[in-house]
Parts: structure tokens; sequence; C-alpha cells
């Protein structure tokens, strides 16, 4: 079966309200305070447009996201090492981490809102199933590492978005010095 080709006035709603989601998440204090009203309002579009396209806030939420992390999907997946499947396994779970971290470094208030969204375990979310698996299944490759289940779980605990957010804001810490203490940590677990 063929898939519908999206109208264009469907599609510019879409984006519209993708635009306007982003922004008003990236200038609140809190993504709490974000509703689908306030999307609605700022996107020029019917709230029944929101929940009909994204079903709920979260939903909406997690397409931005999802819009955001498909360039490093597709460098993870098929990209060049360190970072691509051929790389080293040992120099791509570091090289992983610290995308994951830097990706929610860069889209802080995006990952504060999806972990906060409360729409069930945050470990069954796609993009955290992806990051889980390709952790792991790198992780396996490690001679040493017996549990890369575990371990792929523990290393992403550490890059939690209100971990990040609380060391990026109340901590002081800069992207760089999380990602080297990032590194120092995964490393001395591969050790």
């Amino acid at each position: 079966m063929t898939q519908r080709k999206e109208r264009a006035d469907a599609l510019r709603n879409r984006e519209a309200v993708l635009a306007a989601a982003d922004d008003l998440f990236a200038r609140s204090q809190s993504p709490r305070s974000v509703s689908m009203d306030d999307v609605a309002a700022a996107a020029g579009v019917g709230k029944g447009t929101l929940f009909r396209r994204f079903g709920d806030r979260t939903g909406l939420i997690q397409a931005l996201v999802e819009a955001r992390i498909e360039p490093l999907r597709q460098a993870v997946e098929t990209g060049p090492a360190p970072l691509g499947p051929a790389g080293p396994p040992r120099e791509r779970v570091l090289a992983v981490l610290d995308a994951v971290l830097r990706f929610k470094l860069d889209n802080r208030h995006l990952s504060l809102a999806l972990e906060e969204a409360g729409s069930g375990s945050p470990y069954q979310a796609g993009h955290y199933v992806w990051w889980h698996r390709t952790l792991r299944d790198t992780l396996l490759k490690i001679p040493g590492i017996p549990d890369g289940d575990f371990t792929a779980h523990a290393l992403l605990a550490a890059t939690r978005a209100d971990l990040v957010e609380y060391l990026a804001g109340q901590g002081g810490m800069t992207a760089d010095d999380m990602s080297a203490r990032l590194a120092n940590y995964t490393a001395k677990i591969l050790d």
C-alpha cells in the first residue's frame, strides 16, 4: 500500500507547530509551563489540530525530539568512525555517550520537557531504546564487559536531562568539562 503524500497546508501547519513549540520550550523557565493552548496560539492553528496531529503534549515533544535527533541517528547508524558502526567498540562507546550528552546540552529545553512529561517510563521512549540498544550492542563487543545491558543503562543515566541541566545550570559546568568527566568515568568502567 502506498503512503499518501501530506497536503501542503497540513505540512505547513506541522512545521509551524513544531517551530512554535520549539521556541516556547526554549524560552520557558520550566518545560511544565508550556501548554497546548500556548503552542496552538503561537502557531496560529486550532488546538484540535495539535491533538489530531500529535495526540497530546508528550507526542508533540517527542516529535520535536525526533526531528532534532534524526541527523545524529544517521551519523550513528551509517556514519564514519568513531561514532558510526565501523568504529572500534571502546572509542564508539565514548563517542556515542558524548553525542548523547551534547545532544541533551544543545536541546536542554526539549530533553527536560520530554523527561518531565510523565507519560510512563522514560526507558521505553523510542529515542532511549535506540540509544540503549546502540550502546549495549557496542559494549558487548568489548572483552571483559560482563553485562552490556545494565552497563548501557548505567552509562546513559549519567546523561539524564535533569542531571545535565543541574550540572550546566546550578553547577556551572561547561559542555567540555562535562564531556571530559563523562569520558573519564566511562573509561574507568570500561577498564
